[in-house]
């Protein structure tokens, strides 16, 4: 079986364009607030609502990257595991119940890691921006 290797970026893209918006000094003011609300600069705050807004991607800090890439190298390693439970299987030889058991009970608990930081991320897309989170 191929395993499909997906790339994770460590390292932002770099940002050689601008963008331009005229806002009045208390929607600014309100913009500046916002930021800081959800830690971070004016310009990253205000680039994350236009890629996420556009639909693009969501802006992921370096950590999250970095949470990503750990999740990913367990999925990875399950894999390998899980396909080596099936070839067992598929040769005629017998897998032993508890091989399978940790198996299974490795793929829940990287599903539950990878859903607590989807919902992480997007509770502090838009609620941390809001100044909610």
């Amino acid at each position: 079986m191929h395993h499909a290797i997906l790339p994770v970026r460590l390292e932002p893209d770099r940002k050689d364009r601008m963008v331009h918006a005229r806002v009045s000094a208390d929607e600014y003011a309100a913009i500046e607030k916002a930021a800081k609300a959800a830690d971070m600069t004016v310009s990253g705050f205000f680039r994350s609502l236009i890629i996420e807004g556009a639909g693009v991607r969501p802006v992921l800090t370096k950590e999250d990257r970095a949470v990503m890439a750990l999740l990913l190298e367990d999925m990875r390693a399950i894999g390998v595991n899980l396909n080596q439970v099936a070839r067992s299987l598929n040769s005629g030889k017998g897998v032993h119940p508890g091989d399978v058991d940790i198996n299974l009970g490795n793929v829940q608990r990287v599903q539950a890691a990878v859903m607590t930081e989807l919902r992480s991320l997007a509770k502090r897309a838009g609620h941390g921006r809001r100044g909610e989170g």
